[in-house]
Protein backbone atom coordinates (compact mmCIF):
# COMPACT_ATOMS: atom_id res chain seq x y z
CA UNK A 1 0.00 0.00 0.00
CA UNK A 2 1.04 3.01 -0.66
CA UNK A 3 2.19 5.65 2.12
CA UNK A 4 2.29 9.30 2.92
CA UNK A 5 3.99 11.53 5.14
CA UNK A 6 0.62 12.60 6.32
CA UNK A 7 -1.87 9.93 7.43
CA UNK A 8 -5.56 10.42 5.93
CA UNK A 9 -8.31 9.84 8.98
CA UNK A 10 -9.18 6.02 9.57
CA UNK A 11 -12.87 7.32 8.74
CA UNK A 12 -11.96 7.19 5.17
CA UNK A 13 -11.86 3.52 5.05
CA UNK A 14 -15.88 3.28 4.25
CA UNK A 15 -15.72 6.17 1.72
CA UNK A 16 -12.65 5.40 -0.35
CA UNK A 17 -10.74 1.82 -1.57
CA UNK A 18 -7.75 2.81 0.28
CA UNK A 19 -5.86 4.01 3.67
CA UNK A 20 -2.93 6.04 3.19
CA UNK A 21 -1.42 5.33 6.69
CA UNK A 22 2.47 4.71 7.83
CA UNK A 23 3.98 6.26 10.85
CA UNK A 24 0.92 6.96 12.65
CA UNK A 25 -3.42 6.24 12.56
CA UNK A 26 -6.18 9.09 13.36
CA UNK A 27 -9.78 8.48 14.23
CA UNK A 28 -10.83 11.81 13.10
CA UNK A 29 -8.98 13.74 10.45
CA UNK A 30 -5.55 14.02 9.28
CA UNK A 31 -2.12 13.33 11.77
CA UNK A 32 -0.56 17.02 13.42
CA UNK A 33 3.33 15.64 12.50
CA UNK A 34 4.53 14.34 9.40
CA UNK A 35 6.64 10.94 9.63
CA UNK A 36 9.69 12.38 10.00
CA UNK A 37 8.50 14.53 13.24
CA UNK A 38 11.09 14.55 15.82
CA UNK A 39 8.88 14.75 19.45
CA UNK A 40 5.41 16.04 20.40
CA UNK A 41 5.01 19.90 20.90
CA UNK A 42 4.72 19.44 24.52
CA UNK A 43 8.30 17.69 25.07
CA UNK A 44 11.23 20.55 24.65
CA UNK A 45 14.05 17.42 24.90
CA UNK A 46 16.54 20.36 23.86
CA UNK A 47 16.29 21.49 27.25
CA UNK A 48 15.61 18.62 29.50
CA UNK A 49 17.86 17.24 31.61
CA UNK A 50 18.18 14.13 32.69
CA UNK A 51 18.74 13.17 36.21
CA UNK A 52 17.18 13.23 39.66
CA UNK A 53 14.39 11.64 41.29
CA UNK A 54 10.30 12.15 41.40
CA UNK A 55 8.85 10.93 44.20
CA UNK A 56 4.98 10.38 43.95
CA UNK A 57 2.17 8.94 46.19
CA UNK A 58 -0.56 6.44 46.21
CA UNK A 59 -3.29 5.02 48.57
CA UNK A 60 -3.33 1.30 49.34
CA UNK A 61 -0.49 -1.36 48.40
CA UNK A 62 0.56 -3.99 45.85
CA UNK A 63 0.91 -7.35 45.90
CA UNK A 64 1.82 -8.42 42.45
CA UNK A 65 3.91 -7.26 39.70
CA UNK A 66 1.28 -8.31 36.67
CA UNK A 67 -0.76 -5.20 35.56
CA UNK A 68 -2.96 -7.18 33.48
CA UNK A 69 -4.43 -10.10 36.08
CA UNK A 70 -7.83 -9.36 38.03
CA UNK A 71 -6.73 -10.94 41.19
CA UNK A 72 -5.01 -8.90 43.56
CA UNK A 73 -3.01 -5.25 43.22
CA UNK A 74 -0.41 -4.10 41.03
CA UNK A 75 1.55 -1.38 41.55
CA UNK A 76 0.84 2.32 40.21
CA UNK A 77 2.56 2.97 36.83
CA UNK A 78 3.97 -0.22 36.05
CA UNK A 79 1.98 -0.74 32.88
CA UNK A 80 2.91 2.42 31.97
CA UNK A 81 6.66 2.91 32.73
CA UNK A 82 7.90 -0.60 32.23
CA UNK A 83 5.63 -1.92 29.57
CA UNK A 84 4.76 -0.25 26.72
CA UNK A 85 2.33 -0.73 23.31
CA UNK A 86 2.59 -1.05 19.44
CA UNK A 87 1.64 2.84 19.42
CA UNK A 88 1.79 5.83 21.66
CA UNK A 89 -1.39 8.35 22.00
CA UNK A 90 -0.79 11.98 21.45
CA UNK A 91 -1.68 14.60 24.16
CA UNK A 92 -2.13 17.17 21.48
CA UNK A 93 -5.01 15.76 19.63
CA UNK A 94 -7.68 13.72 19.95
CA UNK A 95 -7.75 9.84 19.24
CA UNK A 96 -4.58 9.90 17.57
CA UNK A 97 -1.74 7.55 17.64
CA UNK A 98 2.07 7.27 16.53
CA UNK A 99 4.62 4.41 16.08
CA UNK A 100 6.38 3.45 19.24
CA UNK A 101 7.50 -0.77 19.47
CA UNK A 102 6.04 -0.16 16.10
CA UNK A 103 7.47 2.22 13.07
CA UNK A 104 4.75 1.13 10.28
CA UNK A 105 1.30 0.78 10.34
CA UNK A 106 -0.71 -0.31 7.07
CA UNK A 107 -4.40 -0.34 7.27
CA UNK A 108 -6.25 -2.89 4.92
CA UNK A 109 -8.31 -1.75 1.63
CA UNK A 110 -11.10 -3.83 3.14
CA UNK A 111 -10.21 -2.29 6.67
CA UNK A 112 -11.08 -5.81 7.95
CA UNK A 113 -7.27 -6.03 8.81
CA UNK A 114 -3.83 -3.85 10.08
CA UNK A 115 0.02 -4.78 9.86
CA UNK A 116 2.33 -3.50 12.11
CA UNK A 117 6.28 -3.16 11.34
CA UNK A 118 7.87 -3.42 14.72
CA UNK A 119 11.08 -1.56 15.07
CA UNK A 120 14.20 -3.36 14.37
CA UNK A 121 16.00 -2.40 17.61
CA UNK A 122 13.06 -2.62 19.96
CA UNK A 123 13.94 -4.74 22.80
CA UNK A 124 12.60 -6.07 26.09
CA UNK A 125 14.17 -4.99 29.33
CA UNK A 126 16.30 -8.28 29.12
CA UNK A 127 17.74 -7.46 25.67
CA UNK A 128 16.30 -9.75 23.64
CA UNK A 129 14.71 -8.37 20.49
CA UNK A 130 10.72 -7.80 20.67
CA UNK A 131 9.10 -10.15 17.67
CA UNK A 132 5.80 -10.55 16.22
CA UNK A 133 5.75 -13.82 18.07
CA UNK A 134 5.73 -11.64 21.02
CA UNK A 135 3.08 -9.38 19.72
CA UNK A 136 0.62 -12.52 19.12
CA UNK A 137 1.30 -14.35 22.56
CA UNK A 138 0.35 -10.80 24.02
CA UNK A 139 -3.34 -10.73 21.96
CA UNK A 140 -3.74 -14.16 22.54
CA UNK A 141 -2.72 -14.21 26.69
CA UNK A 142 -4.80 -10.75 27.32
CA UNK A 143 -7.55 -12.43 25.24
CA UNK A 144 -7.79 -15.61 27.49
CA UNK A 145 -9.34 -16.36 31.15
CA UNK A 146 -5.86 -15.76 32.27
CA UNK A 147 -6.39 -12.30 31.64
CA UNK A 148 -8.43 -9.09 33.36
CA UNK A 149 -11.89 -9.57 31.62
CA UNK A 150 -11.74 -6.49 30.33
CA UNK A 151 -9.49 -7.24 27.84
CA UNK A 152 -11.57 -10.15 26.61
CA UNK A 153 -14.37 -7.92 25.92
CA UNK A 154 -12.08 -5.04 24.32
CA UNK A 155 -9.99 -7.14 21.83
CA UNK A 156 -13.47 -9.31 21.07
CA UNK A 157 -13.41 -8.29 17.63
CA UNK A 158 -9.29 -8.75 16.89
CA UNK A 159 -10.32 -12.59 15.61
CA UNK A 160 -6.23 -13.34 15.50
CA UNK A 161 -2.77 -12.73 14.94
CA UNK A 162 -1.18 -13.64 11.62
CA UNK A 163 3.05 -13.77 12.29
CA UNK A 164 4.13 -12.32 8.80
CA UNK A 165 7.51 -12.61 9.55
CA UNK A 166 9.67 -11.76 12.53
CA UNK A 167 9.36 -8.11 12.60
CA UNK A 168 5.32 -8.10 11.01
CA UNK A 169 2.06 -9.15 12.43
CA UNK A 170 -1.38 -9.31 10.69
CA UNK A 171 -4.33 -8.65 12.74
CA UNK A 172 -7.45 -9.54 11.44
CA UNK A 173 -11.04 -8.20 12.35
CA UNK A 174 -14.50 -9.62 12.57
CA UNK A 175 -15.86 -7.02 10.69
CA UNK A 176 -15.40 -3.49 9.82
CA UNK A 177 -14.85 -1.20 12.75
CA UNK A 178 -13.46 2.21 12.48
CA UNK A 179 -11.93 2.11 15.98
CA UNK A 180 -10.30 -1.62 15.88
CA UNK A 181 -6.44 -0.46 13.87
CA UNK A 182 -6.42 2.05 16.92
CA UNK A 183 -7.57 -0.57 19.34
CA UNK A 184 -4.78 -2.98 18.41
CA UNK A 185 -2.06 -0.08 18.53
CA UNK A 186 -3.09 -0.29 22.16
CA UNK A 187 -1.85 -3.53 22.68
CA UNK A 188 0.80 -4.33 25.40
CA UNK A 189 3.72 -6.20 24.26
CA UNK A 190 4.85 -8.61 26.38
CA UNK A 191 7.75 -11.39 26.37
CA UNK A 192 6.22 -14.99 25.72
CA UNK A 193 9.71 -16.12 27.00
CA UNK A 194 9.27 -14.39 30.26
CA UNK A 195 6.24 -15.70 30.30
CA UNK A 196 6.35 -19.17 29.53
CA UNK A 197 8.76 -19.23 32.74
CA UNK A 198 6.62 -17.41 34.98
CA UNK A 199 3.03 -18.12 34.62
CA UNK A 200 1.11 -15.53 33.44
CA UNK A 201 -1.99 -15.95 35.89
CA UNK A 202 0.08 -16.77 38.64
CA UNK A 203 1.12 -13.28 40.02
CA UNK A 204 3.32 -12.97 42.81
CA UNK A 205 6.53 -10.20 43.09
CA UNK A 206 8.89 -11.67 40.87
CA UNK A 207 10.15 -8.30 38.80
CA UNK A 208 8.94 -8.74 35.02
CA UNK A 209 10.43 -7.73 31.53
CA UNK A 210 8.95 -5.44 29.75
CA UNK A 211 9.75 -2.80 26.89
CA UNK A 212 9.27 0.30 28.80
CA UNK A 213 11.89 3.07 29.15
CA UNK A 214 11.88 1.85 33.35
CA UNK A 215 12.59 -1.38 34.77
CA UNK A 216 12.29 -1.92 38.62
CA UNK A 217 14.99 -1.31 40.93
CA UNK A 218 13.64 -1.78 44.42
CA UNK A 219 10.34 -2.20 46.10
CA UNK A 220 8.65 -3.08 49.49
CA UNK A 221 5.54 -4.50 49.12
CA UNK A 222 2.88 -1.98 50.57
CA UNK A 223 5.63 0.42 51.51
CA UNK A 224 7.28 1.52 48.20
CA UNK A 225 8.48 1.00 44.97
CA UNK A 226 11.69 2.15 42.74
CA UNK A 227 11.75 2.90 39.23
CA UNK A 228 14.93 3.31 37.65
CA UNK A 229 15.60 4.94 33.96
CA UNK A 230 16.94 2.29 32.00
CA UNK A 231 20.34 3.66 30.42
CA UNK A 232 19.96 0.65 27.93
CA UNK A 233 16.37 1.54 26.93
CA UNK A 234 15.55 0.99 22.87
CA UNK A 235 13.62 4.04 22.65
CA UNK A 236 15.37 6.98 23.49
CA UNK A 237 15.05 8.58 19.76
CA UNK A 238 11.55 7.50 19.13
CA UNK A 239 9.83 10.78 18.43
CA UNK A 240 7.03 9.36 20.29
CA UNK A 241 9.27 9.56 23.46
CA UNK A 242 11.79 12.03 22.97
CA UNK A 243 11.97 14.57 25.67
CA UNK A 244 9.79 12.49 28.15
CA UNK A 245 10.92 10.19 31.06
CA UNK A 246 13.97 12.30 32.09
CA UNK A 247 14.12 11.46 35.61
CA UNK A 248 16.75 9.24 36.74
CA UNK A 249 14.69 7.06 39.21
CA UNK A 250 10.42 7.70 40.23
CA UNK A 251 9.45 6.30 43.90
CA UNK A 252 6.28 5.85 44.61
CA UNK A 253 5.12 6.07 48.48
CA UNK A 254 2.08 4.12 49.73
CA UNK A 255 0.20 6.00 52.50
CA UNK A 256 -2.95 3.73 53.93
CA UNK A 257 -4.54 7.52 54.85
CA UNK A 258 -5.22 10.38 52.38
CA UNK A 259 -5.01 13.06 55.14
CA UNK A 260 -1.29 11.70 56.34
CA UNK A 261 -0.73 11.74 52.90
CA UNK A 262 -1.52 15.15 52.35
CA UNK A 263 0.71 16.22 55.35
CA UNK A 264 3.57 14.30 54.49
CA UNK A 265 3.29 16.06 50.87
CA UNK A 266 3.47 19.44 52.76
CA UNK A 267 6.72 18.04 54.82
CA UNK A 268 8.12 17.30 51.56
CA UNK A 269 8.31 13.76 51.44
CA UNK A 270 6.73 13.76 47.95
CA UNK A 271 7.05 16.11 44.99
CA UNK A 272 3.36 16.19 43.23
CA UNK A 273 -0.19 15.23 43.32
CA UNK A 274 -3.12 15.58 41.77
CA UNK A 275 -5.79 16.87 43.87
CA UNK A 276 -9.37 15.24 44.14
CA UNK A 277 -10.65 17.45 47.23
CA UNK A 278 -12.67 20.65 46.50
CA UNK A 279 -12.28 21.66 50.36
CA UNK A 280 -8.81 20.00 50.86
CA UNK A 281 -7.85 22.37 47.31
CA UNK A 282 -9.26 25.69 49.08
CA UNK A 283 -8.57 24.99 52.95
CA UNK A 284 -5.89 22.79 53.54
CA UNK A 285 -3.34 23.73 50.38
CA UNK A 286 -2.39 27.06 52.23
CA UNK A 287 0.39 28.12 54.64
CA UNK A 288 3.84 28.71 54.86
CA UNK A 289 5.13 26.03 52.08
CA UNK A 290 2.98 28.04 49.94
CA UNK A 291 3.70 31.33 51.29
CA UNK A 292 7.65 30.76 50.22
CA UNK A 293 7.37 29.48 46.78
CA UNK A 294 8.35 26.14 47.80
CA UNK A 295 5.18 24.39 46.99
CA UNK A 296 3.35 25.25 43.93
CA UNK A 297 -0.12 25.19 43.50
CA UNK A 298 -1.78 25.31 39.96
CA UNK A 299 -4.64 24.68 37.85
CA UNK A 300 -4.08 23.53 34.41
CA UNK A 301 -6.97 23.93 31.66
CA UNK A 302 -7.68 20.76 29.51
CA UNK A 303 -10.54 19.75 26.77
CA UNK A 304 -10.68 16.02 28.22
CA UNK A 305 -14.36 14.79 27.56
CA UNK A 306 -15.60 14.13 31.59
CA UNK A 307 -17.82 10.71 30.85
CA UNK A 308 -19.59 11.07 34.39
CA UNK A 309 -19.27 10.42 37.66
CA UNK A 310 -22.42 9.51 39.49
CA UNK A 311 -23.50 7.81 42.84
CA UNK A 312 -24.14 4.04 41.20
CA UNK A 313 -27.32 1.82 42.11
CA UNK A 314 -26.03 -1.94 41.92
CA UNK A 315 -29.41 -2.73 39.99
CA UNK A 316 -28.22 -6.36 40.82
CA UNK A 317 -30.36 -5.66 43.86
CA UNK A 318 -34.34 -5.91 44.07
CA UNK A 319 -35.08 -2.68 45.90
CA UNK A 320 -33.38 -0.52 42.81
CA UNK A 321 -34.84 -2.33 39.89
CA UNK A 322 -37.95 0.16 40.08
CA UNK A 323 -37.30 3.34 38.02
CA UNK A 324 -39.71 4.75 40.67
CA UNK A 325 -37.23 4.11 43.08
CA UNK A 326 -33.96 5.66 41.51
CA UNK A 327 -35.98 8.58 40.87
CA UNK A 328 -36.47 9.01 44.04
CA UNK A 329 -33.37 8.48 45.69
CA UNK A 330 -32.57 11.09 43.24
CA UNK A 331 -34.46 13.81 44.45
CA UNK A 332 -33.20 13.26 47.52
CA UNK A 333 -29.45 14.61 46.60
CA UNK A 334 -29.05 18.24 46.59
CA UNK A 335 -25.91 19.25 44.60
CA UNK A 336 -26.79 22.57 44.70
CA UNK A 337 -26.35 22.96 48.77
CA UNK A 338 -23.87 20.44 48.64
CA UNK A 339 -21.50 22.48 45.98
CA UNK A 340 -22.22 25.85 47.69
CA UNK A 341 -21.41 24.86 51.50
CA UNK A 342 -19.14 21.46 50.80
CA UNK A 343 -17.19 22.52 47.26
CA UNK A 344 -16.57 26.03 47.97
CA UNK A 345 -18.54 26.84 43.89
CA UNK A 346 -15.86 24.86 42.24
CA UNK A 347 -18.22 22.10 40.53
CA UNK A 348 -19.99 21.82 37.67
CA UNK A 349 -22.96 19.58 37.42
CA UNK A 350 -22.57 16.31 35.61
CA UNK A 351 -25.24 16.91 33.04
CA UNK A 352 -24.55 13.50 30.50
CA UNK A 353 -22.83 10.68 30.49
CA UNK A 354 -20.53 12.29 27.85
CA UNK A 355 -20.28 15.96 29.73
CA UNK A 356 -17.69 18.28 28.52
CA UNK A 357 -18.46 16.90 24.93
CA UNK A 358 -20.29 17.12 21.59
CA UNK A 359 -20.74 13.78 22.05
CA UNK A 360 -23.69 14.76 24.97
CA UNK A 361 -27.25 14.61 24.24
CA UNK A 362 -29.41 18.16 24.55
CA UNK A 363 -32.86 18.84 23.29
CA UNK A 364 -34.93 16.89 21.56
CA UNK A 365 -33.89 13.78 19.64
CA UNK A 366 -32.81 14.54 16.35
CA UNK A 367 -34.08 12.47 13.39
CA UNK A 368 -30.96 10.75 13.26
CA UNK A 369 -31.35 9.41 16.27
CA UNK A 370 -35.01 8.34 16.00
CA UNK A 371 -33.92 6.33 13.88
CA UNK A 372 -31.54 4.17 16.19
CA UNK A 373 -34.40 4.73 18.92
CA UNK A 374 -38.33 4.70 17.37
CA UNK A 375 -37.04 0.34 16.61
CA UNK A 376 -37.04 -0.15 20.32
CA UNK A 377 -39.84 2.42 21.27
CA UNK A 378 -42.33 -0.43 22.97
CA UNK A 379 -39.18 -1.12 24.92
CA UNK A 380 -38.06 2.28 25.81
CA UNK A 381 -38.93 5.06 28.68
CA UNK A 382 -41.17 7.37 26.71
CA UNK A 383 -39.12 10.08 28.17
CA UNK A 384 -36.21 9.22 25.72
CA UNK A 385 -38.28 11.03 23.29
CA UNK A 386 -38.94 14.26 24.74
CA UNK A 387 -36.35 17.09 24.99
CA UNK A 388 -33.67 16.24 27.48
CA UNK A 389 -33.61 17.13 31.19
CA UNK A 390 -30.76 18.09 33.74
CA UNK A 391 -30.25 16.22 36.85
CA UNK A 392 -32.89 17.11 39.75
CA UNK A 393 -32.38 20.37 41.03
CA UNK A 394 -33.29 22.30 44.03
CA UNK A 395 -32.61 25.96 42.26
CA UNK A 396 -36.04 28.06 42.52
CA UNK A 397 -38.36 27.24 42.00
CA UNK A 398 -37.62 23.70 43.46
CA UNK A 399 -36.49 23.30 46.63
CA UNK A 400 -35.41 19.48 48.69
CA UNK A 401 -38.69 19.98 50.85
CA UNK A 402 -40.49 19.64 47.36
CA UNK A 403 -38.22 17.01 46.42
CA UNK A 404 -38.76 15.05 48.96
CA UNK A 405 -42.43 15.42 48.73
CA UNK A 406 -42.31 14.35 45.08
CA UNK A 407 -39.72 11.21 45.77
CA UNK A 408 -41.65 10.25 48.98
CA UNK A 409 -44.98 9.67 46.36
CA UNK A 410 -42.87 7.74 43.65
CA UNK A 411 -42.05 5.39 46.76
CA UNK A 412 -45.35 4.99 47.52
CA UNK A 413 -46.37 3.95 44.05
CA UNK A 414 -43.41 1.58 43.99
CA UNK A 415 -45.20 -0.43 47.29
CA UNK A 416 -43.23 1.27 50.10
CA UNK A 417 -44.54 3.20 52.76
CA UNK A 418 -43.78 4.27 56.36
CA UNK A 419 -44.06 2.08 59.62
CA UNK A 420 -45.38 4.74 62.16
CA UNK A 421 -44.26 2.64 64.57
CA UNK A 422 -40.77 2.41 63.57
CA UNK A 423 -40.70 5.32 61.75
CA UNK A 424 -39.51 3.45 58.74
CA UNK A 425 -39.69 3.51 54.95
CA UNK A 426 -40.87 -0.28 54.83
CA UNK A 427 -42.26 -2.62 51.94
CA UNK A 428 -45.28 -4.76 52.54
CA UNK A 429 -43.15 -7.79 53.73
CA UNK A 430 -41.90 -5.10 56.55
CA UNK A 431 -38.59 -5.38 55.54
CA UNK A 432 -36.63 -1.61 56.08
CA UNK A 433 -35.35 0.38 52.96
CA UNK A 434 -32.01 0.50 53.72
CA UNK A 435 -28.94 1.00 51.29
CA UNK A 436 -25.03 0.55 52.38
CA UNK A 437 -22.75 2.67 50.43
CA UNK A 438 -18.95 1.56 50.22
CA UNK A 439 -16.56 4.27 50.06
CA UNK A 440 -12.65 3.66 49.16
CA UNK A 441 -12.03 7.63 50.79
CA UNK A 442 -13.39 9.47 53.80
CA UNK A 443 -13.75 12.74 51.97
CA UNK A 444 -17.16 11.30 50.90
CA UNK A 445 -18.40 10.94 53.77
CA UNK A 446 -19.42 14.73 54.67
CA UNK A 447 -20.61 14.55 51.56
CA UNK A 448 -22.81 11.51 52.16
CA UNK A 449 -23.72 13.40 55.53
CA UNK A 450 -26.63 15.80 54.20
CA UNK A 451 -27.66 13.43 51.58
CA UNK A 452 -28.27 10.72 54.49
CA UNK A 453 -30.25 12.90 56.48
CA UNK A 454 -32.61 13.75 53.53
CA UNK A 455 -33.14 9.90 52.99
CA UNK A 456 -33.80 9.74 56.89
CA UNK A 457 -36.83 12.35 56.24
CA UNK A 458 -38.06 9.72 53.55
CA UNK A 459 -37.52 6.53 56.24
CA UNK A 460 -34.55 5.73 54.03
CA UNK A 461 -31.27 4.41 56.00
CA UNK A 462 -28.02 5.26 54.63
CA UNK A 463 -24.89 3.56 55.64
CA UNK A 464 -21.54 4.67 54.39
CA UNK A 465 -18.08 3.64 55.46
CA UNK A 466 -14.74 3.91 54.07
CA UNK A 467 -12.63 0.53 53.54
CA UNK A 468 -9.04 -0.02 52.40
CA UNK A 469 -7.96 -0.16 49.28
CA UNK A 470 -7.36 -3.85 48.93
CA UNK A 471 -10.75 -4.22 50.25
CA UNK A 472 -12.77 -2.20 48.54
CA UNK A 473 -11.05 -3.70 45.15
CA UNK A 474 -12.35 -7.04 46.05
CA UNK A 475 -15.80 -5.80 46.88
CA UNK A 476 -15.89 -4.12 43.88
CA UNK A 477 -15.03 -6.71 41.59
CA UNK A 478 -17.28 -9.21 43.21
CA UNK A 479 -20.17 -6.48 42.93
CA UNK A 480 -20.49 -6.65 46.92
CA UNK A 481 -22.05 -3.48 47.17
CA UNK A 482 -25.74 -1.82 47.71
CA UNK A 483 -23.89 1.36 45.47
CA UNK A 484 -20.78 3.06 45.32
CA UNK A 485 -19.01 6.07 44.19
CA UNK A 486 -17.38 5.85 40.82
CA UNK A 487 -16.30 7.97 37.69
CA UNK A 488 -17.20 6.15 34.20
CA UNK A 489 -14.28 8.39 32.11
CA UNK A 490 -15.00 8.99 28.09
CA UNK A 491 -12.82 9.54 25.14
CA UNK A 492 -13.70 11.63 22.11
CA UNK A 493 -13.65 8.99 20.37
CA UNK A 494 -15.45 5.98 22.32
CA UNK A 495 -15.45 2.51 21.19
CA UNK A 496 -15.15 -0.94 22.70
CA UNK A 497 -14.88 0.07 25.92
CA UNK A 498 -18.47 0.90 26.24
CA UNK A 499 -18.91 -2.74 26.21
CA UNK A 500 -17.06 -3.04 29.76
CA UNK A 501 -19.52 -0.27 31.38
CA UNK A 502 -23.08 -0.67 29.87
CA UNK A 503 -23.49 -4.06 27.93
CA UNK A 504 -25.36 -6.94 29.36
CA UNK A 505 -22.34 -9.59 28.39
CA UNK A 506 -20.80 -7.87 31.11
CA UNK A 507 -23.21 -7.38 33.77
CA UNK A 508 -22.31 -10.70 35.65
CA UNK A 509 -18.56 -10.63 35.06
CA UNK A 510 -16.35 -9.97 38.07
CA UNK A 511 -14.44 -7.08 37.29
CA UNK A 512 -15.80 -5.82 34.51
CA UNK A 513 -16.55 -1.85 35.18
CA UNK A 514 -20.28 -2.67 34.67
CA UNK A 515 -20.69 -1.84 38.05
CA UNK A 516 -24.32 -1.08 37.48
CA UNK A 517 -25.07 -4.66 36.69
CA UNK A 518 -26.71 -3.01 33.59
CA UNK A 519 -28.35 -5.40 31.25
CA UNK A 520 -30.76 -3.97 28.64
CA UNK A 521 -31.07 -5.24 24.67
CA UNK A 522 -31.68 -1.90 24.22
CA UNK A 523 -28.49 0.03 25.19
CA UNK A 524 -26.60 -3.31 23.87
CA UNK A 525 -28.12 -2.41 20.71
CA UNK A 526 -26.73 1.05 21.33
CA UNK A 527 -23.36 0.37 22.10
CA UNK A 528 -23.09 -1.51 18.93
CA UNK A 529 -23.79 1.18 17.02
CA UNK A 530 -21.27 3.01 18.58
CA UNK A 531 -18.42 0.69 17.96
CA UNK A 532 -19.22 -0.23 14.54
CA UNK A 533 -20.21 3.69 13.49
CA UNK A 534 -18.77 4.50 10.19
CA UNK A 535 -18.39 8.02 10.39
CA UNK A 536 -17.76 10.73 12.83
CA UNK A 537 -21.43 11.76 12.74
CA UNK A 538 -22.56 8.27 12.90
CA UNK A 539 -20.75 8.23 16.34
CA UNK A 540 -21.92 11.29 18.05
CA UNK A 541 -25.53 10.42 16.93
CA UNK A 542 -25.24 6.89 18.49
CA UNK A 543 -23.73 8.52 21.68
CA UNK A 544 -26.95 10.78 21.75
CA UNK A 545 -28.76 8.29 21.81
CA UNK A 546 -27.44 6.20 24.60
CA UNK A 547 -27.25 8.71 26.65
CA UNK A 548 -30.49 9.21 26.58
CA UNK A 549 -31.19 5.79 27.37
CA UNK A 550 -28.95 5.82 30.48
CA UNK A 551 -30.18 9.58 31.75
CA UNK A 552 -33.88 9.18 31.84
CA UNK A 553 -33.57 5.40 33.44
CA UNK A 554 -31.49 7.05 36.49
CA UNK A 555 -29.31 4.50 36.30
CA UNK A 556 -27.42 6.68 38.84
CA UNK A 557 -27.55 9.98 40.69
CA UNK A 558 -25.10 12.10 38.52
CA UNK A 559 -22.52 14.07 40.59
CA UNK A 560 -19.56 16.59 39.08
CA UNK A 561 -16.80 17.63 37.50
CA UNK A 562 -14.39 20.38 36.93
CA UNK A 563 -13.02 21.55 33.18
CA UNK A 564 -9.19 21.78 34.75
CA UNK A 565 -6.83 19.77 36.38
CA UNK A 566 -5.47 21.34 40.05
CA UNK A 567 -2.25 20.50 40.94
CA UNK A 568 0.71 20.92 43.58
CA UNK A 569 4.07 20.16 43.08
CA UNK A 570 7.44 20.73 44.76
CA UNK A 571 9.27 24.02 43.37
CA UNK A 572 12.23 21.81 41.47
CA UNK A 573 10.93 21.10 38.18
CA UNK A 574 11.21 22.92 34.71
CA UNK A 575 8.67 22.12 32.03
CA UNK A 576 7.85 22.42 28.44
CA UNK A 577 6.15 26.13 27.48
CA UNK A 578 3.29 23.79 25.37
CA UNK A 579 0.77 21.95 27.57
CA UNK A 580 -0.71 19.10 25.99
CA UNK A 581 -4.98 19.16 25.59
CA UNK A 582 -6.47 15.91 26.79
CA UNK A 583 -4.27 15.04 29.40
CA UNK A 584 -4.25 13.50 32.73
CA UNK A 585 -1.67 15.65 34.76
CA UNK A 586 0.91 13.08 35.31
CA UNK A 587 1.10 11.84 31.30
CA UNK A 588 2.75 15.47 31.11
CA UNK A 589 4.96 15.42 34.05
CA UNK A 590 6.75 12.70 32.33
CA UNK A 591 8.09 15.77 29.91
CA UNK A 592 9.15 17.94 32.93
CA UNK A 593 13.03 17.31 34.50
CA UNK A 594 14.30 18.59 37.41
CA UNK A 595 15.90 22.52 37.65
Amino acid sequence: MKKQTIAFALLLIFQSSALFAAHGLSLDGPLNYPADFKNFSYTEPDKAKIGGTLTLHSLGGFDKMNPFTLKGMAPDLLGTLVFETLTESALDQASVQYGLVAEDIDVADDALSVTYTLRKNARFSDGTPITAEDVRFSLEILKSSAAHPLYQNYYRDIIRAEVLDNQRIRFHFSQKNRELAYITGELPVLSQAYYDKHPFEKGGLETPVGSGPYIIESFKPGKTITYHRNPDYWGWDVPARRGQFNFERIVITFFKDPVVALEAFKAGEFDFIHVMNSKQWARDYLGKPFDEKRIIKETLAHENGQGIQGFVFNLRRDRFKDLRVRKALSLAFDFEWSNKNLFYDQYDRNESYFSNSELAANGMPSKEELALLKPFEAQLNPDVFKAIQPPYSTKPPNSIRKNLRKAKKLLTEAGWHIDSERRMLVNSEGKHFEIEMVLISPAFERILAPYAANLKRLGITLNYRTVDASLYQRRVHDFDYDMIVSVFPQSHSPGNEQRNMWHSSTANTNGSRNYMGLSNPVVDAMVDHIIYAKSRSELITACHALDRILQTNHYLIPNWYIPYHRIAYANKFNRPATAPKFFQPLSWVYSWWIK
